[in-house]
């Protein structure tokens, strides 16, 4: 769009997040991949290359190479993320006394999709890692956390107003579509705009809506 990548964006926006200290992308060792690397690598940040659906295991890896102490995870179908947002998570996480296991803002979804956020302990991750042979928990990394509120210490930092129902995510060509129109849009005037900059838009724009609106929430 506009002659960047889609993850072109979202690593631009996730370079403002105050709180990161490191940004990795964590693709596969496939082939079909070696674009994606070489991208990445081309704008000076980090790439670990791990398995294909043990997902979990390429996020360990990668935090591990990296020594990291608190992992944060966005999903890289998120060229929109709003790094104000994924800031909040960060600092709720970090601000609760005793400490946090796991934060998110995705369970329960009041954000829109697309702004989804994640952080966790190493030791957490460590632990989903070791003791999770449920192929669902590694593909989708952190289902063994947040599943058990018995044994992780969680936090849902929820949105003002539910805004559950805008979907910005990049599944599919109707989602494409719908993305395509945001950034042409508001990217040449404002670069950094927000998630409230897209609901002014939309205000302006109802319409677009319904470009994907049919698509519907996948599978996490």
């Amino acid at each position: 769009v506009l002659g960047k990548p889609m993850i072109g964006y979202q690593l631009e926006r996730t370079r403002r997040c105050h709180a990161l200290d490191e940004i990795v992308v964590a693709t596969t060792t496939n082939a079909t991949d070696d674009p994606i690397a070489d991208y990445v690598s081309g704008l000076g940040i980090a790439v670990y290359r791990g398995s294909e659906h043990d997902v979990l295991s390429r996020y360990f890896e990668a935090a591990e190479a990296h020594d990291a102490d608190i992992v944060v995870r966005m999903t890289a179908d998120c060229p929109i993320i709003d790094p104000e947002v994924t800031d909040m998570v960060i600092e709720r996480f970090l601000e609760f006394i005793p400490p946090l296991d796991y934060a998110t803002n995705g369970i329960p979804h009041t954000w829109p999709i697309g702004l989804d956020t994640e952080v966790m302990t190493f030791k957490a991750l460590r632990t989903a890692h070791e003791q999770t042979h449920d192929p669902y928990d590694r593909e989708h990394v952190s289902p063994f956390i947040y599943k058990q509120p018995d044994r992780f210490r969680l936090y849902s930092a929820l949105c003002p107003i539910n805004l559950s129902g805008e979907r910005w995510t990049l599944d599919t060509p109707e989602d494409l579509e719908f993305l395509t129109r945001v950034i042409e849009t508001l990217y040449p005037e404002i670069p950094d705009f927000g998630y409230r900059d897209v609901l002014a838009l939309l205000e302006q724009k109802p319409e677009w809506r319904s470009i994907n609106a049919d698509v519907g929430a996948k599978v996490r």
